[in-house]
């Protein structure tokens, strides 16, 4: 495997590890979506020359929508699942289908149609029936909206960082470096006010949100950057699909926390769904590519 692939493969082993550490954490949500995004926001200024450029009103707005996405993914991992939490964030292709046609005047196919029925029913399967509580979801109700609000303000960031970056060669890459140190910017100066005493933190408390901002976040970023300048986007695709995979693990071993089976069968939905639509989309690509040399020619 190249060295590009191993970069993406370790960033989204480290995008994977969120739950689980934020689940370990004694501190509230807002500490600790404070905490992480300011870390974060100082580790991505420092490393990536992207998060340095000049500000625009259109960047401001995609920082805001990926601020509400870290915020929104912290608090709910407080209280529901990190499966649910990442599945249910990872529902943000749908939206992005339903605003395309509105914001970016992009057509939807009859196959993205049948995507998005099966990301619907994958959602659903998350708000059938009662979850019961455990230690480290104690309101999953309210963790699952969380988390659907999440994939809302996440498709909102996607769909803003195409439309500033349509038809600009090279441009993708520089608006996700800097709305990811925008976002955390933001995202850690909004939670202040409700973040409460930060000067009465314990040390191991430093430690894990030290962990989250610096690596799970800031090194990440980093690694996915350079990764993605050499692999292609459906493979690169493909590789973050480790993450909504590997969370739900990483919460079990170290917290022993089981998703309902409904669950786990809508995160498999939403998963395979993914999977199989970045493969077709990547061929439809292809061979409407081909099409247009062939034209030419």
């Amino acid at each position: 495997m190249s060295r590009a692939r191993l970069l993406i493969l370790a960033s989204a082993l480290l995008f994977s590890t969120g739950g689980a550490v934020v689940k370990s954490i004694s501190l509230s949500g807002w500490q600790v979506a404070c905490l992480r995004s300011g870390i974060a926001a100082l580790v991505l200024f420092l490393a990536l020359p992207a998060a340095r450029r000049r500000w625009s009103w259109g960047s401001v707005g995609v920082g805001v929508a990926y601020a509400a996405t870290m915020i929104l993914f912290v608090l709910a991992n407080k209280l529901t699942t990190a499966a649910n939490t990442i599945f249910l964030q990872s529902t943000a292709p749908l939206y992005i289908l339903l605003l395309s046609p509105w914001l970016l005047k992009e057509k939807v196919h009859r196959r993205d149609v049948f995507y998005m029925l099966a990301l619907a029913v994958g959602m659903g399967l998350f708000f059938v029936g009662a979850e019961a509580r455990q230690a480290t979801a104690p309101d999953p109700w309210t963790g699952n909206l969380l988390s659907t609000a999440a994939g809302v303000t996440w498709a909102l960031t996607v769909v803003g960082m195409r439309s500033l970056g349509r038809g600009r060669s090279g441009r993708g890459e520089n608006l996700a470096g800097l709305a990811a140190f925008q976002g955390n910017l933001f995202a850690g100066l909004f939670c202040i006010p409700f973040a409460g005493d930060l000067l009465a933190v314990s040390a191991g408390d430093w430690a894990m949100v030290g962990y989250l901002g610096a690596f799970q976040i800031g090194l990440a970023y980093v690694l996915l950057t350079s990764g993605l300048r050499d692999v292609p986007a459906l493979e690169a695709s493909l590789l973050l699909l480790v993450e909504p995979v590997l969370s739900p693990l990483w919460a079990w071993s170290l917290h022993g926390e089981v998703p309902a089976s409904g669950s786990l069968v809508g995160g498999l939905v939403i998963v395979a769904a993914t999977a199989v639509k970045t493969v077709l989309d990547a061929r439809r690509g292809r061979r409407e590519r081909a099409a247009g040399r062939g034209a030419v020619a």
